[in-house]
């Protein structure tokens, strides 16, 4: 669906009491997890509209391109023409926004932001919660905009409450706002026991020789090129299955062998096909700055589907599933020891202490325990905001 910016939204829209307006860096329909697992739980109780940023193209005028994922779930994305300038795109996003708020019917707005950089086009709006889901320290990352930080600054002034991705980025930043919270990883315990259950190998891995051991997820500045060539060197006879978008490196960078397999993104719904067949999963992310506060949401999803795990020394995966002796931590030299150890035991090793450990771990845990912080944070609010109507 197209609109201009003109027009007023679908009347399709549903009339609710409540929105959620959520500002996302992330495509709603690029690699799924945690935005897509939370908020699709959030828009049970309300309209969800999910803003994402702008594509550029070859058109005369700016419009908003909007998909229903769901009666509940609407993802708004604004199509730019190509070579405007960014005080142009703010202003016409602007624009978007106050049309998508005036014309859906609300007694309740909640703004929600996974990128501070929103703040430039949504700091006019009256809110009745402001709620910051800080998942990862995006100021760390390739490619990060100057002023990132200082937006973050002044969205930390204006939230009400603070989640983040993990335990470190909630160290890191605690200090910054009176109502902050750590909200690490959770997992679809039912999702991804599909791996543990019989069936056909998936077409494009189906010719790829055992033992296997693979990695999904995206492919970018956090994973560590060099062990993952190292590691197939060293090990000729174990074929690495790599699953995921490459994004923000050139994919004619990646190390190439006969045992190294670029297999692209895969849906959310095909994981756990390709999962059953693996031996075991790795994570070879790099030790970088943008690493330092990263919490892996596939750690308890490469667990759930029944897979031993090995990873690099990332602080959060450390000190909870490796202080479990649930995953083994390895770095360079002993990365081919330990990988052959893994491979060596029976799949079903920790199934025992894995269940155990993750069963109190589920997304909708997790949204309980976020919305009864949003409800608190509400509730002690008692300023009542204007409300504009279409």
């Amino acid at each position: 669906m197209e609109m201009a910016g003109c027009k007023q939204l679908s009347p399709k829209t549903p009339v609710m009491s409540s929105i959620l307006l959520c500002f996302s860096h992330l495509r709603w329909n690029f690699v799924h997890q945690r935005p897509q697992h939370i908020l699709t739980l959030a828009s049970k109780q309300q309209q969800l509209i999910y803003f994402e940023e702008p594509v550029f193209e070859e058109r005369h005028y700016p419009f908003m391109r909007m998909k229903d994922e769901s009666p509940k779930i609407r993802i708004v994305t604004p199509v730019l023409p190509v070579g405007i300038s960014a005080t142009k795109a703010d202003a016409i996003q602007r624009r978007f926004v106050d049309q998508i708020v005036t014309s859906v019917p609300h007694t309740r707005l909640t703004v929600w932001y996974y990128t501070p950089m929103a703040l430039r086009f949504s700091d006019h709006l009256r809110y009745d919660v402001c709620v910051y889901d800080c998942m990862d320290e995006l100021s760390a990352f390739k490619n990060a905009p100057a002023e990132l930080t200082q937006m973050e600054r002044a969205l930390l002034q204006r939230a009400d409450v603070v989640f983040t991705g993990g335990q470190s980025l909630y160290e890191a930043k605690r200090c910054l706002h009176k109502s902050i919270f750590p909200f690490p990883s959770s997992i679809d315990v039912a999702h991804f026991h599909k791996a543990r259950e019989s069936g056909d190998d998936p077409v494009g891995q189906a010719d790829i020789p055992f033992p296997r051991v693979g990695f999904f997820g995206v492919i970018d500045e956090r994973l560590d090129v060099e062990m993952i060539a190292q590691a197939a060197s060293a090990m000729p006879d174990v074929h690495f299955v790599m699953l995921g978008p490459v994004v923000k490196i050139d994919p004619l960078s990646l190390p190439r062998a006969s045992n190294l397999h670029w297999l692209g993104a895969k849906s959310y719904a095909d994981l756990p096909g390709y999962l059953r067949h693996w031996n075991a999963g790795w994570m070879p992310f790099a030790l970088n700055e943008a690493t330092r506060y990263i919490s892996p949401t596939k750690t308890p999803e490469f667990l759930a589907a029944g897979l031993p795990v090995v990873s690099t020394a990332i602080v959060d995966v450390v000190r909870t599933y490796g202080a479990q002796g649930l995953v083994d931590i390895v770095d360079a030299e002993d990365l081919e020891t330990k990988l052959r150890t893994v491979l060596s035991r029976p799949r079903d090793f920790l199934l025992k202490q894995v269940d155990a450990y993750l069963a109190n771990m589920s997304w909708e845990r997790t949204w309980e325990a976020m919305d009864a912080h949003i409800q608190r944070a509400y509730a002690m609010k008692s300023i009542v905001p204007l409300r504009r109507r279409a």
